[in-house]
């Protein structure tokens, strides 16, 4: 039997984030750039012959049936000759609901890792179409490079962005992205801009459409981008609840980091233009 292989599921930061309209199916249209860090949930997935998949760490307040990464190796099974299964095992370093793209990032790990392990030889075209089904931010994770998005966010253009190295902080409060999509006070309709222009302006130009919002709903997100506020421009992932900040050198982010203990749970990661991901797998 193939041995076990132990993969990354890398963080993503929104560099920016618009929302430009609503759909009529109640989805909004987006514009964001998407960048990786290096900082990573790691999955090990034990290839099995009896057909079973089964998830060896269930993560708490998260049921089985809507874990990601189970998910995703229930649909790619569908694919798979008969006898294929595997154990997964997540050592989650990611916090649930952050804006960080945990749950994506490990469903993708899981997609292009068992692609590998039961050799499907699919592409990373094919892969990602079957991500989308599971989340919009997998595809982006699947195809492993920074990217301006659009739509959902699945319509994918790779860039290459400065990569500098970031404090992360989670305030320590768990943000409804529901809440966020439907509170009246979230801008809807910025007016849509190409990618060129927004690589132009840079990151000093750059906002999440979301963030009124969620430093109005959720004081201690507000408190952590103040803190990071005085030392950097800073900005909220997703919809939340991780706040960023990006720093030249290593020595000022940890220092920084070092002392934002009042304001959550800080990290410092690298930025990537290649994922972590891909790197393991030598793509």
């Amino acid at each position: 039997m193939t041995a076990s292989l132990t993969l990354p599921a890398p963080a993503k930061l929104n560099r920016t984030l618009h929302i430009v309209g609503r759909r009529p199916d109640g989805y909004h249209e987006l514009q964001t750039l998407f960048q990786f860090l290096d900082l990573c949930d790691e999955i090990t997935l034990t290839p099995r012959v009896d057909g079973r998949l089964v998830l060896e760490s269930p993560l708490d307040g998260v049921a089985d049936d809507d874990n990601l990464a189970l998910r995703a190796a229930r649909r790619l099974q569908r694919l798979a000759p008969a006898g294929c299964g595997v154990s997964i095992e997540i050592d989650k370093r990611l916090p649930l609901g952050g804006g960080l793209g945990g749950g994506s990032s490990n469903a993708a790990t899981v997609l292009l890792g068992l692609n590998a392990l039961w050799r499907l030889g699919l592409s990373l075209d094919e892969l990602a179409t079957l991500g989308l089904a599971l989340g919009a931010d997998v595809p982006v994770f699947v195809r492993g490079r920074s990217a301006w998005a659009e739509g959902v966010g699945d319509r994918l253009t790779p860039v290459q962005l400065a990569t500098p190295w970031f404090v992360v902080i989670h305030p320590g409060v768990s943000v409804s992205t529901a809440g966020v999509f439907g509170d009246p006070e979230l801008t809807r309709h910025t007016p849509p801009i190409n990618m060129a222009r927004a690589l132009q302006g840079g990151a000093s130009t750059w906002r999440n459409d979301c963030e009124a919002v969620v430093r109005a709903r959720y004081p201690p997100v507000a408190s952590a981008l103040g803190y990071l506020g005085r030392y950097a421009p800073a900005g909220l992932t997703g919809t939340g609840a991780c706040v960023f900040a990006a720093f030249p050198h290593a020595s000022d982010a940890r220092r920084i980091a070092q002392a934002a203990g009042e304001y959550g749970t800080a990290w410092i990661a690298r930025g990537c233009n290649h994922s972590p991901l891909h790197e393991a797998l030598g793509g």
